[in-house]
C-alpha cells in the first residue's frame, strides 16, 4: 500500500521547519557519530536508533544514497564525471564527515572495554540498554504521524514479531574465515540503517562478536579491511531499499520500525541465560528497574534537546 506520492527524503521535522534542514554543527555531528560508534559495539542496541533519535536518520539515508550513486556512476556511467559530481554535491558532507570520524574513533577506543563490561556485568548493562531502546521507540511512533488505526496497529504487531523472531535466533559458533565474515558483515551493517536491528547482536548470534571486537582491539588490519569492504556492499543494498521506503511509504516504514524495535528488546531482557533463554525477574529487579528507567530518561532528554535545537534553528 502506497502512503502517498513520492516526497523528497529529508530529516523528519515535527516542528514544521523547512524540508531539508541540514545539521550544520560539525561538533554536534561528531558527538552523534561518537554515540553511534559506542552503541555499535553493544549487542541489542542499533546505531540506526541513535540516528533516528538525534534527528539525522533521513538525511543520513539521503547522503548515503548519493554517495553510493556517485560511486556507481563513476564506474558504470553514463556521464561519469558530470553524474558523479552531481551526486557528490548532494551529499551532506558537514554531517557525514564528522559523523564517520566520531564513529570510527569511538569504535576503536571502546570496543575492548565495552566487550569486557558487557561480559562482566551482563544484567546491569542489558537493563540499561533495555531502557535506552524503550525510550527510543517513541521516536518513530511520533514520526509516523500518530493516530494509528487498525492497519497501522497490525503493521506494528508484525514488526514486533519480526524483531522478536530475529533476536530469538539460537547462538551459533562459526569459524571467522573470510567467507564467513563477508556475508556476516553485509548483514550486520543493516544496524546502521535499521533502528531496532543490532549488528552486534547479529554477530553475537553467529559467534563472530568476540572475534570481531578482538580484531578491532588488536588492530588486525586484514580482518578490519575485509569486514569494512563487505559491510559497504551490504550498505549499498540496504540504503537503496530504505530510501525507497522512506520516500514512498514513510508512515508505514516508521510504524514497522517502531514494532521491530519493541520486538528486538527481547535480546535486552536483563535476566537470561548465556544461550538466550529468558528468565523471570530475580531479587535484584528493583535496581535493574531503576537503571532501565534512567535509560528511558536519558533518551528522552536527548530527544528534548534535539527538539529544542530544531525550534531555535527554525525561529525567524
Amino acid at each position: 500500500m502506497n502512503d502517498g506520492p513520492p516526497t523528497p527524503v529529508a530529516p523528519a521535522d515535527p516542528h514544521g521547519t523547512e524540508l531539508r534542514l541540514r545539521h550544520r554543527n560539525p561538533l554536534g555531528n561528531l558527538l552523534r557519530g561518537a554515540l553511534i560508534g559506542v552503541v555499535e559495539t553493544i549487542p541489542g542496541v542499533s546505531g540506526g536508533t541513535v540516528a533516528l533519535v538525534t534527528g539525522i536518520y533521513e538525511e543520513l539515508i539521503d547522503s548515503a544514497h548519493h554517495l553510493t550513486a556517485a560511486a556507481r556512476r563513476l564506474v558504470t556511467g553514463p556521464q561519469r564525471r558530470q553524474g558523479t559530481l552531481e551526486h557528490l554535491r548532494a551529499v551532506s558532507w558537514i554531517l557525514l564527515i564528522p559523523l564517520m570520524i566520531g564513529m570510527m574513533a569511538m569504535v576503536f577506543t571502546v570496543a575492548g572495554p565495552v566487550s569486557r563490561l558487557v561480559e562482566s556485568h551482563p544484567e546491569t548493562m542489558r537493563a540499561l540498554f533495555f531502557g535506552l531502546v524503550l525510550g527510543s521507540v517513541m521516536v518513530p511512533a511520533k514520526l509516523s504521524g500518530g493516530a494509528w488505526r487498525f492497519p497501522e496497529a497490525l503493521r506494528f504487531a508484525l514488526g514486533a514479531l519480526a524483531g522478536f523472531a530475529i533476536t530469538s535466533l539460537p547462538t551459533t559458533s562459526l569459524e571467522p574465515s573470510p567467507w564467513i565474515v563477508a556475508p556476516a558483515a553485509s548483514i550486520a551493517v543493516s544496524a546502521l540503517i535499521l533502528p531496532g536491528v543490532s549488528g552486534s547482536f547479529i554477530l553475537l548470534s553467529l559467534g563472530l562478536y568476540q572475534p570481531t571486537l578482538q580484531a578491532v582491539d588488536e588492530r588486525d588490519i586484514g580482518y578490519i579491511i575485509w569486514f569494512i569492504l563487505w559491510a559497504c556492499v551490504g550498505l549499498v543494498v540496504v540504503v537503496k531499499l530504505m530510501r525507497h521506503l522512506l520516500a514512498r511509504h514513510h508512515r508505514t516504514t516508521m510504524v514497522v520500525l517502531a514494532g521491530v524495535m519493541v520486538g528486538a528488546m527481547r535480546s535486552l531482557w536483563p535476566w537470561q541465560s548465556p544461550t538466550g533463554t529468558l528468565h523471570a525477574p530475580a531479587a535484584n529487579w528493583l535496581p535493574m528497574l531503576g537503571i532501565a528507567v534512567a535509560g528511558v530518561l536519558a533518551v528522552q532528554l536527548l530527544v528534548w534537546i534535539e527538539a529544542r535545537k530544531i525550534t531555535r534553528t527554525s525561529a525567524p
